[in-house]
């Protein structure tokens, strides 16, 4: 069974980086990206003390719902990033970054 998205669908606009590296992917990274996974962190926060039905329970359903937000927003902000890389989502920004750098060098 194969299991490469690249098998499955081709890339819409141009493809930096096939296979993105886990430290390339973070570092690219956009501001986007960032207040994503800081939304989602902060709204999980909220909602897992929010749920905390007795007051003992508040602590720690706050930070178990932080810890999902964290995990959750980190792995959106990843998928965007390496998304972008691979091709699948509109990446100008990236586009133009790299070709500043390729001419620079």
């Amino acid at each position: 069974m194969n299991t490469d998205i690249t098998a499955s669908a081709k890339p819409e606009y141009p493809v930096l980086d096939r296979n993105p590296a886990f430290t390339k992917v973070v570092g690219n990274f956009n501001t986007l990206d960032y207040c994503r996974f800081i939304t989602l962190t902060g709204v999980s926060v909220t909602v897992g003390y929010l749920s905390g039905i007795k007051p003992g329970l508040k602590g720690p359903s706050m930070v178990t719902g932080g810890l999902i937000g964290l995990m959750g927003g980190f792995m959106y902000a990843y998928q965007n990033s390496a998304g972008r890389l691979m091709g699948f989502f509109p990446n100008e920004g990236e586009v133009a970054r790299y070709q500043k750098r390729d001419f620079s060098s």
